[in-house]
């Protein structure tokens, strides 16, 4: 199929983006076009206009401080599989990215335009939510927001972005080298969409120790220990049975099949980092 007739405009500038989506409800941002162009094909989308942010030079930025690296909406999925950026979880980033879809994708999807579609399947949405990563939002009078990824996240397709803002970038914590990282994907095939998906993280020294649950079909579901207790609840998910309790607990549901790959997913993913 052929998409419907759209006006497409390019802007220099998120101002300029910002102002353009503002005048016209009814206009879609594209970043890599990695979701959104099968959906102008089958005509799942038909906006009126098409805002091309790729080439605006801000939303392509990397900046680093000493707590946080943040990377600009448009820095691509290849981009962080290739280290070509700032990484402050020693490599974690890069495994994520290698894992999605396939090269030609993420040659041209970006991090911020994943989060943007919010497709609760997606590899980023779980992992930033498990990082603690928060997204950075500029609106159509200049003025900007921070909303940790667990909260721009609402739905299935679902975010917080009000009309007239734009997700300007990603900020994502810096982690200790005592940090680990786990992480499992359930999938028929290698490059397909998740139906299950697992994200660990455990750094002692800054007292984070969170579990994630994705690909259930809203947003991610988060267990989350309280300072220096994450050793307690990585030990409770040796056990199957106390693992389908937790994730019910925090809202997960689904038939039992679904629950049991669920319950597979986390578990493999907190092992990873029990080793």
């Amino acid at each position: 199929m052929k998409a419907a007739a759209f006006d497409y405009v390019r802007p220099a500038s998120v101002a300029e983006a910002c102002a353009l989506l503002a005048e016209d409800a009814d206009s879609k941002v594209m970043a890599g076009g990695q979701s959104l162009g099968p959906m102008l094909n089958l005509r799942l989308a038909r906006p009126a206009r098409l805002i091309d942010i790729t080439r605006i030079p801000e939303l392509g930025r990397v900046e680093e401080s000493a707590d946080a690296v943040t990377l600009g909406a448009v820095v691509t999925h290849a981009a962080i599989e290739d280290r070509r950026v700032a990484d402050p979880t020693h490599g974690f980033l890069s495994r994520v990215a290698r894992g999605i879809a396939y090269r030609a994708v993420r040659s041209r999807g970006t991090i911020g335009g994943s989060l943007a579609h919010a497709d609760p399947a997606a590899d980023w949405v779980s992992s930033l939510t498990a990082l603690g990563a928060e997204v950075l939002i500029t609106r159509a009078d200049g003025t900007q927001r921070r909303l940790p990824v667990e909260d721009f996240i609402q739905g299935a397709l679902a975010s917080a972005l009000e009309p007239g803002e734009i997700l300007d970038g990603v900020r994502i914590p810096r982690f200790s080298a005592e940090a680990r990282f786990g992480f499992e994907k359930i999938c028929r095939k290698t490059g397909e969409f998740a139906e299950a998906m697992g994200v660990a993280v455990h750094d002692p020294a800054r007292g984070v120790c969170r579990i994630v649950a994705g690909a259930a079909g809203g947003r991610p579901v988060v267990i989350e220990a309280s300072r220096g207790a994450g050793a307690r609840l990585l030990e409770r998910f040796a056990d199957a049975a106390a693992v389908h309790d937790m994730l019910t607990e925090a809202g997960l549901a689904g038939d039992a099949y679904r629950m049991r790959l669920h319950v597979a997913a986390v578990r493999r993913a907190v092992e990873e980092i029990r080793r």
